[in-house]
């Protein structure tokens, strides 16, 4: 999710940028270490962060006069864990507003809060419940992406009916606004974000097998903690 450029008060953007900070910097030092100790893991993580960067990128007209897009993040969150899709999402995020104009600096703390923190938490944490109940791969990978689509916006939803609460019925009116504008278009567009993701992930087993067997990702292996 993008907010743009200077639409949240001074208080709040440099409230969520204080939010997001610890997380960058956890993720930032786990992400190292993974990289130090991992190195063959490069190639998978660039192609994780090319997803995300794509699907992220795409910017689509909303039915309620909004916009809307993917977020990508899930894919990320599934094979190498929250933390490391942090640091990715704040590249990401950079970049888009350097060279997008989606979002913005100000806002770059609160779009990396609900989208790269946010929605890759939600998505692993959905990913790694479902295999524990005993759920197939490629129903974990759809809900997992799919989900922390949904939260990314919800989070979004959050931020602005706190920053905006509405005159008569505060923030509980505000968010309901706010999570309807989105909700329309986020619902199918999570469900096919959901389907892309398990189709990636399909061909990562196929041609990448050993690699998703290392991160014990493969049928019959446990989810990496």
């Amino acid at each position: 999710m993008h907010i743009m450029e200077g639409f949240l008060p001074v208080a709040h953007a440099a409230g969520w940028t204080l939010a997001s900070a610890p997380f960058l910097a956890w993720g930032l030092i786990s992400l190292r270490r993974r990289l130090r100790e991992q190195p063959e893991q490069r190639m998978l993580l660039g192609v994780a962060a090319a997803f995300a960067f794509i699907l992220s990128a795409l910017k689509l007209p909303s039915v309620t006069g909004s916009s809307s897009h993917p977020t990508g993040v899930g894919l990320g969150a599934v094979l190498f864990g929250p933390l490391a899709m942090v640091p990715v999402g704040f590249v990401i995020l950079l970049f888009q507003a350097l060279l997008l104009a989606h979002g913005g600096l100000t806002t770059l703390g609160a779009n990396l809060f609900s989208l790269g923190i946010v929605g890759p938490f939600v998505a692993a944490g959905v990913f790694r419940a479902l295999r524990g109940l005993g759920a197939s791969l490629a129903l974990g990978v759809f809900l997992a992406a799919a989900l922390g689509d949904l939260a990314t916006y919800l989070t979004t939803s959050v931020q602005l009916a706190w920053a905006f609460p509405d005159p008569v019925g505060g923030f509980a009116a505000s968010f309901a606004k706010f999570a309807g504008i989105f909700a329309l278009t986020q619902v199918p567009l999570a469900i096919v974000e959901g389907l892309l993701t398990v189709a990636i992930f399909n061909g990562l087993a196929r041609f990448n097998g050993e690699e998703l067997r290392r991160l014990k990702l493969l049928p019959g292996q446990e989810a990496r903690a």
